[in-house]
Order: C-alpha cells, then sequence, then structure tokens
C-alpha cells in the first residue's frame, strides 16, 4: 500500500542530462519535516518544471533535494521559488541549504613496494599529513588511496607523501594515478625482475666456485665478498639509506646485519648462502604476491575497452566515458556492453556471468533492460544507453570491488598494530642474546651467541602476517565478487562469521514482488470495472508494486485532473476525492478507522479494501509468488549455524503466517509500517548475544532504513539499483536468497585460511625462535622462517578466491 513507500525517484527529464553541460550549478538542499513520498513526488515535478532548472531530484529517504541549475545569473531567484513550492505543499517542511564540501580522492601507485610492513608504515605516517581525511595503503594493488579535506592543498599533500615514501622506501617510485598505463609498469618491472635475477645468478656461480674449488684464503674471501656484493649489495645499500632517514627496524637492516655479523665471525659461506637463499625467497615471495594481484583482477576484468558509438549513420569506437545519456551504441557479437541502456534493435543471449556469476546466458531483446559488462554472445545488438559510465552499475561495482580493501577487518587491524610491536621486541630479545649469556655461563663464547642472536634478527620480519593476511580478506572478497556478491570491505566479510541472526523483508527477498491482480469482488451494486477504477485513481500518485498491479488491471489512461484533495493515511491507505465522490482504499485497519462494515477476507494475497462515499464497494486480492529458492535458502542458514530467521513485513497477518510457515521461517512480525521495522530490528539486538551479528536482507529501496541500522545490511536483486548498492554492506546480484548462505561460507573459508596463516607464521617463528636460541637451529632455518613462511602463508591466501566448491 501507499504507506510503505520510501523513495521516490525523478522524471525522465531529470534523467536525461546532456553531456556537454558543464556549467550547471549543484545545490543540495535538506528538506526537515518532510514525511510524505507523496509530497516529495510532487514538489520534484513541479520543481522540475521551473523555467532555470535542469533537473530536480527528491530523496525521500534521506530527505534531500538535490537542484541543478542552468541559469546561472537566477539562482537566488530560483531558490525562492524552489522554497515556495516546497512550503507551499508541504507547509511545516524547512528547507536548509546544505554545505557541499568536496573530499577529494586521489590514488597514488607506490611502484616497487614489495615490503608490506613498510606499507603499514607509510599508511601510518600519511594519516598524520594535516587535511588528509584518510590514507590506506592497499599493499596488494601496491595503491596509496588518500582523501583529501582541502582539495587546494593537494599538492603539498602529494610533496609530503612523496617525502614520507621516500623516506620509507627510497627505491618506491611514487606515482599519482591520472591516465594509468599498466603496460608501461608491467614492462618496467619485467625488465627490473630479469637483471636481478641475472645479478643473482651470477653472485651464485661465483659463490659455488668459492666453495667447491680450492683457493687461498685471500682469494676465497675475495670470491665470498664479490658474490656477496652481487648477491646482497643492494639490501646493505637500501639499509644504510633507510638509517639515514631513522628507519632502522626493517627487513633489509636485519638481513644486513645478520650476514655481516656472519661475515665478522667467520661464516663467510653462511653469510653469503643465507643472503642467496633470503634474496631468492623474495623474488618468489613478489611473484607469489603479483600473481595473486593479477588473479584477483582478472576476476572483476568486466571494464569494457571502447564503445561503438553510432553516429549519422556511421560507427566510431571512443571510450565509454565519451558516450552520453541517449546515444546510441552497437555492441557485435563476443563484445563487452560497455554501458547500461535499451535494447531498441536486435535479439542475443548474453553471458552475465563477470556480474551475477549466473553461467547460464539469457536472452534480451528490444525493449529490455541491458547492464554495461555482460558479453554479447551471438547477436548484434543496438543500445539506446541510458545512464553515463560513471553512473553506471559497472563502474559502481568496479569501485565498491576496487577499494574493499580499504574497509579493514578487526584482524587485519591487529596484525598491523601487532606488526609494530613485533620486530623491536625480537630485535633486543636478539640484543640480549648476544650479550648476556656469555658474560653469565661459564664457557659460552661471544662468536657462539651472536651467531644466534643473528639468527634471531632475521626471524624477525613480520612480513608473513602483514602480506598474507589482507590478501586473505581480498581473495574472500575476489571470490564473493566472483559468484555474484558483492562485499564492500574485510570489516564485513569477517562480521558474517559471527551472524547469529538473519532478519528478511518479505517483499522483493523472499518472494519475487511481481505483485499481480487476482480477484476483484464488487459489493453494493458496484461493477468490477468501477471497483478496479476508484481503486486505480486512488493508487495514482504511488509507486509502490502493489498500487502499480492495479493501476496494470485497471490498463486505461489517468485523468489527473479528476482528482482531487489526495490524502495519503500513513499506515492505513488513501483518501482522495474523485468527481465529487470520496474514495477510500487501503487494509482493513482503514475501514475500521472510518467506522465502515467491510468483509473479513482470509487469502494468502494483500486485500485492498475500497470505499465510496462511507459504503463499502468491495475488495481486490493482489497476490505475490514466493521465490523458488527462499525455502532452500533458510534450510541452508540453519545447517551453517544461524540460530533464528525473522520475517518482517507490512503485509497482514495471514499472508505473513502463511509464507513463514511455508518456508521454515522461525519468526514473522506483520503489519509494520518501516519505521516500525527498525523498531523491531532494535528488539531483537536485545535478544542476541553480545559478540553475535545481524543480518538484515532487503531490496535496498524500501528497507534503507533497516539495512543502515543492521550489522551487515544485505540488498537483494541489486542489479541495476542505485538504491540498493549505496544503502548495503553486501550486495547479491541476483534475486537469489541462497547467496546469504554462500556469502557466510565464503567468510567463514576466509575467516579459516586467515587463521591457518597467523598461526602457522607465528608457531613456526616460535619454534626457530627457541631452536636458535638453545643452539639447535642455524641461519639456514631462521631465514625459512622468514621468506619461506611468507611464501607459504601467500600461497595459502591464493585459496580464498577459489569458491566453486560452495
Amino acid at each position: 500500500m501507499t504507506s510503505n513507500i520510501k523513495i521516490v525517484k525523478g522524471p525522465t527529464k531529470a534523467k536525461l542530462s546532456n553531456k556537454n553541460d558543464i556549467k550547471n550549478i549543484k545545490k543540495e538542499f535538506i528538506l526537515e519535516g518532510l514525511g510524505c513520498a507523496n509530497c516529495a513526488n510532487k514538489m520534484e515535478q513541479q520543481i522540475n518544471e521551473l523555467e532555470g532548472i535542469h533537473s530536480a531530484n527528491v530523496n525521500f529517504i534521506t530527505k534531500t533535494l538535490i537542484l541543478e541549475i542552468k541559469e546561472t545569473n537566477k539562482v537566488e531567484e530560483l531558490i525562492k521559488s524552489v522554497t515556495n513550492i516546497v512550503t507551499n505543499i508541504e507547509s511545516h517542511v524547512k528547507v536548509k541549504e546544505k554545505e557541499l564540501k568536496k573530499v577529494l580522492k586521489k590514488e597514488i601507485l607506490l611502484e616497487g613496494l614489495c615490503c608490506a610492513n613498510c606499507a603499514a608504515k607509510i599508511e601510518r605516517e600519511c594519516n598524520k599529513i594535516e587535511d588528509v581525511k584518510c590514507a590506506v595503503v592497499d599493499f596488494i594493488k601496491a595503491k596509496l588511496i588518500i582523501e583529501i579535506n582541502n582539495p587546494s592543498k593537494q599538492n603539498d599533500i602529494i610533496e609530503n607523501v612523496k617525502k614520507i615514501v621516500k623516506k620509507i622506501e627510497p627505491d618506491v617510485n611514487v606515482i599519482v594515478i591520472e591516465n594509468s598505463n599498466n603496460q608501461v609498469q608491467n614492462k618496467e618491472e619485467n625488465e627490473n625482475n630479469k637483471s636481478e635475477i641475472i645479478r643473482l645468478c651470477i653472485g651464485a656461480i661465483i659463490f659455488g666456485i668459492a666453495t667447491v674449488m680450492k683457493f687461498s684464503n685471500l682469494i676465497e674471501l675475495i670470491m665470498y665478498l664479490v658474490s656477496y656484493l652481487l648477491v646482497g649489495g643492494e639490501v646493505i645499500l637500501r639499509a644504510l639509506k633507510n638509517i639515514s632517514r631513522g628507519q632502522v627496524f626493517d627487513e633489509n637492516f636485519l638481513m644486513g646485519i645478520a650476514t655481516i655479523g656472519a661475515f665478522a665471525i667467520g661464516e663467510y659461506p653462511e653469510g653469503v648462502a643465507v643472503m642467496l637463499f633470503y634474496q631468492i625467497g623474495e623474488i618468489f615471495q613478489d611473484m607469489a604476491v603479483d600473481r595473486s594481484r593479477k588473479s584477483i583482477s582478472a576476476l572483476m576484468d568486466i571494464r569494457p575497452d571502447f564503445a561503438s558509438l553510432k553516429i549519422n549513420g556511421d560507427i566510431k569506437k571512443v571510450s565509454p566515458e565519451e558516450v552520453g545519456i541517449g546515444d546510441v551504441i552497437i555492441v557485435k557479437p563476443g563484445e563487452k556492453v560497455p554501458l547500461d541502456g535499451k535494447v531498441i534493435e536486435g535479439n542475443s543471449m548474453v553471458d552475465t556471468a563477470a556480474l551475477t556469476g549466473e553461467s547460464v546466458p539469457r536472452e534480451v531483446g528490444v525493449g529490455d533492460s541491458i547492464l554495461g559488462g555482460v558479453i554479447n554472445k551471438n547477436g548484434l545488438l543496438t543500445i539506446k544507453v541510458e545512464k553515463e559510465f560513471g553512473d553506471s552499475t559497472i563502474a559502481k561495482i568496479l569501485d565498491l570491488v576496487q577499494n574493499a580493501s580499504s574497509k579493514k577487518s578487526p584482524t587485519e587491524n591487529f596484525i598491523t598494530k601487532f606488526a609494530r610491536y613485533y620486530t623491536p621486541a625480537v630485535v633486543f630479545a636478539a640484543l640480549a642474546l648476544a650479550i648476556i649469556p656469555p658474560l653469565v655461563i661459564d664457557g659460552a663464547t661471544f662468536s657462539s651467541w651472536i651467531y644466534r642472536a643473528l639468527a634471531f634478527l632475521v626471524v624477525s620480519c613480520p612480513c608473513a602476517l602483514v602480506v598474507s593476511i589482507p590478501l586473505g580478506f581480498f581473495g574472500g572478497i575476489g571470490g564473493a565478487s566472483k559468484n555474484g556478491i558483492l562485499v564492500k570491505g574485510g570489516n564485513y566479510l569477517e562480521a558474517l562469521n559471527d551472524v547469529e541472526m538473519v532478519v528478511f523483508d518479505k517483499t522483493g527477498t523472499l518472494t519475487k514482488g511481481v505483485f499481480k491482480v487476482t480477484e476483484i469482488k464488487p459489493e453494493n451494486n458496484i461493477s468490477k470495472d468501477e471497483l478496479i477504477a476508484c481503486a486505480a485513481y486512488a493508487e495514482n500518485y504511488s509507486n509502490h508494486p502493489i498500487a502499480t498491479s492495479i493501476l496494470k488491471a485497471y490498463g486505461e489512461e489517468i485523468i489527473k485532473d479528476k482528482i482531487k484533495g489526495y490524502e495519503e493515511i500513513s499506515g492505513y491507505g488513501v483518501k482522495v476525492l474523485l468527481e465529487g465522490k470520496e474514495v477510500l482504499a487501503g487494509n482493513y485497519k482503514l475501514m475500521d478507522k472510518e467506522n465502515i462494515s467491510y468483509n473479513a477476507v482470509e487469502t494468502i494475497g494483500t486485500v485492498v479494501h475500497v470505499s465510496i462515499n462511507k459504503r463499502y464497494a468491495g475488495y481486490i486480492i493482489i497476490s505475490d509468488e514466493v521465490k523458488s529458492d527462499s525455502k532452500s535458502a533458510i534450510r541452508a542458514l540453519k545447517e551453517i549455524g544461524v540460530k533464528r530467521t525473522v520475517m518482517l513485513t507490512g503485509d497482514n497477518k495471514a499472508v505473513g503466517s502463511k509464507i513463514s510457515k511455508e518456508l521454515g521461517v522461525d519468526e514473522v512480525y506483520a503489519e509494520l509500517l518501516p519505521d516500525q521495522k527498525v523498531d523491531k530490528l532494535e528488539a531483537l539486538y536485545n535478544e542476541k548475544s553480545p559478540k553475535g551479528k545481524i543480518i538484515f536482507v532487503g531490496d535496498g529501496i524500501n528497507d534503507a532504513p533497516v539495512l543502515a541500522r543492521a550489522d551487515i545490511g544485505i540488498a537483494m536483486g541489486g542489479v541495476g539499483s542505485d538504491a540498493a548498492i549505496e544503502a548495503a554492506d553486501v550486495v547479491i546480484m541476483t534475486d537469489e536468497p541462497s547467496k546469504i548462505a554462500s556469502a557466510i561460507k565464503i567468510a567463514k573459508k576466509t575467516r579459516t585460511i586467515v587463521m591457518q596463516n597467523i598461526i602457522f607464521a607465528l608457531t613456526i617463528k616460535l619454534i626457530i625462535l627457541v631452536l636458535v636460541a638453545f643452539g639447535l637451529g642455524t641461519m639456514w632455518e631462521a631465514v625459512f622462517g622468514d621468506v619461506g613462511v611468507a611464501l607459504l602463508a601467500v600461497l595459502n591466501a591464493m585459496r580464498a578466491m577459489k569458491v566453486e566448491n560452495l
């Protein structure tokens, strides 16, 4: 019914913006006290009719009005006219201009960043820069994402960022991403890798000759020194640069001290061998991380490379960003659809797997909507563009996935803090190990205990944890996206592990949300045609699915001049004056409120009662259909440990009880208004454990307030729904409730992998530290405890992307 309306979308005029209109002034206003969705619709329509207004959009959920003004010399006059329209429709609403404080977002490529611990330091220091709102280093992509409060100071801030990066990692190139050329970057990286491998090979050959063949002590020392400088000279140089900048406790310094110390106590072969093993391990680790980056990026390789724009009969290949609303594009078989639009010519099968995870292609034809990112399989399609690329579904999905790693999980934050204290603690322990035992133990030699201390230093780098933990979460997010589940950050992915209760909206979530009039029952000498006509005129201003189904069943044009005195009665229905007759349309509570005698109807559908001039005219039954996998979705949730499932609905108790019983839902609360759903969710919070989480699953439009309040808001049917993507923490890209259980399984698998890496890395390091301390371990084991453990942890983290068996 009309009481469930939550958002009002603007008319087509507001949508059809010209890409060349770049001089429009944008203003945003808060509409304090706005409580009527229909009034919001009226405001929007009237404001859009004002001369000089390019577009107006009233968002009923956020109670905001966004204006684009094309007549810049009449701004104040137009704002006054807009205010008059708002107060004429809703006199108590206050119009307040909202200050549009823009936050500038910059992406900076940290080319050559290979130390996860250093990445954490860079992030920490960048967050201290004045006017930086937020700085996050995405180590997986070697990228710094920085939000700047004062855009005018971006140049100064970027310079400070460069200084910080050069101080912590002198060899890292800082590149501000404008139009990045990945091919050039990859080519340079490949050339650097080749030269490094050649240098290591030459050093290894000299080391091998010195070890196998007999030379004088001097020649042998020289050969070991030459091979050491070839293999580890770069490490020593980086360590010296970092020390000069105050960065002491990094892996370069630790490896340098350990291997130079080995030379100092006469262990020449071990000093070179350990450095060689370390460098080889680093190369393999970098290769594994790089491979994981590419693998995760490939999961969301849905960005179109070009659009075939049709101009005066000719076809021109252009960037998707150059295509505007209303333009016509051609998509050939095998090509990606570049932008959202409507098919105006042609039929074809399209592969939607990249967006939804569905492997079965679906058919599209003339009149069908189509989303950018899907692949055209076999037919030629002509598409009229309905959204610019920046506003398209594909652009929003890409932005969500690419920036998901910026929302760190509690585990990631813990590891980052842990790494800050772990390394210095082990270094001081190594210092104590080198000095104290020789002084207090009879017969202990400094050379023996210094060797043990040097091995201690090698194990002290926390890179195995700092690399693999974010990679595990990022892999889980990438794997979920491959399965048609968009998770907005590692924090939400981790929270899914502790879900105790899943609360569902009914319409559009557990049911299809496709309402159809199944029965028209007139009474008191009223014909069916007259009954449906009265209901249609009463529901004309509503865009709720029930109202839409009544209008569709009526099937004739609504003459709006016939409607006078429209009044929405929240939670009950509507009242209108139709050609002098008072028409009421709503639920049974409306009939009770107006003291109208009516027939009680037992049905699983929604009943709309209608009266004319206080006389009962009959009722209309609208039915919805349960989704095919809703029942299996509820069962799957219980199988994976969800304690309670709850359904909230604005529908009547008979409908709610029938559907909940059919699906196996534990509890149902019916006849709820949107604000009452929030209240009910608040009450449910008191019934869970302190660490337990509540999921709310809705359609992303009508349920935005509840989605925002829940620990984890999941929007169903998110494809093409801007409101769903904005309001929810997780977006299911299909209409399948069963994907909720899949999301929880992916989260549990990801946490298992992350915990495996934490336990494995810390256990191995602890064992090696104990062995070395008691003289049972050598520097070889210590190097394995550093690069070997890191490599294995990275490879294990890659498993988070595989979701085929879920």
